[in-house]
């Protein structure tokens, strides 16, 4: 089927014209309307993209620094252990008699009259 055409003609008058300019101008505010919300969208997104790779890196680098943290904590702890352990140490060893069981049961050291017998540690293969 054969469209109609319109056999309406236009008035070529002062106010149609104006009213066309209004009309021309009205669609060149909504173009750059639309021009100027797609680009602060595109703005805004950048920047919350970018944003959000920066929090979630700055999370990756806390969660690495808590680790290490938690490792530095568990080595100091140790170490304390340790430098408690080595105070009581030079306690005893201040102590005569406790550096004189020492000599005799890993040097071999005996008093008077005392014979020393050495068993294996190991248990016998038969």
């Amino acid at each position: 089927m054969e469209e109609k055409k319109k056999k309406v003609t236009k008035l070529q008058s002062k106010s149609v014209h104006q009213y066309d300019a209004y009309i021309e101008r009205q669609n060149r505010k909504k173009q750059r309307l639309t021009r100027r919300l797609v680009l602060y969208a595109l703005i805004v997104t950048v920047i919350i993209g970018s944003m959000s790779v920066y929090h979630f890196s700055q999370r990756s680098i806390k969660a690495d620094k808590m680790e290490e943290y938690e490792q530095l904590e568990q080595q100091l702890a140790d170490l304390k252990q340790e430098e408690s352990d080595l105070n009581n140490e030079i306690e005893l060893l201040k102590d005569e008699d406790y550096v004189l069981e020492i000599a005799r049961t890993n040097y071999f050291f005996s008093n008077e009259g005392e014979l020393i017998f050495k068993l294996p540690d190991e248990d016998p293969s038969y």
